[in-house]
């Protein structure tokens, strides 16, 4: 049986994702590994075009959501990248690393962002 915190996670995020403006689901996939671990795997479509993917590796650590890798990423109809978040450490210089966020031309320091937040952001481009 789930964790009441990871179900209650999960959940919040299905909620936030049906109250979602101009987009439908082409992918909600929720991988439960144990109680404590769950891995969330989302494809949203904006406007028939824009693409929002979604990728969290979850864990429970003493009583605490703990994001073992994220990675939101958001593109055009081209394919082109708007915006992704993720967690690769790839910047070591950057202050919030490993958390960084990369726009067409640059990268830039930011934490992780909640899905709200994201899905709040792809939608306010799209306005």
């Amino acid at each position: 049986m789930l964790l009441k915190l990871l179900s209650d996670y999960l959940n919040q995020v299905e909620q936030a994702i049906v109250q979602c403006e101009n987009a439908y689901v082409e992918l909600y996939q929720e991988e439960i590994l144990t109680s404590q671990r769950a891995n969330l795997r989302i494809r949203l479509r904006f406007k028939q075009t824009h693409l929002l993917e979604i990728n969290e590796a979850i864990v429970i650590t003493d009583n605490y959501l703990e994001f073992l890798d994220d990675r939101y990423h958001f593109q055009d109809e081209k394919n082109n990248l708007v915006f992704r978040y993720d967690s690769t450490p790839h910047f070591p210089n950057l202050s919030t690393f490993p958390h960084h966020k990369h726009l067409p031309n640059d990268v830039i320091s930011c934490h992780k962002p909640e899905i709200t937040q994201v899905l709040k952001e792809a939608t306010e481009l799209l306005r």
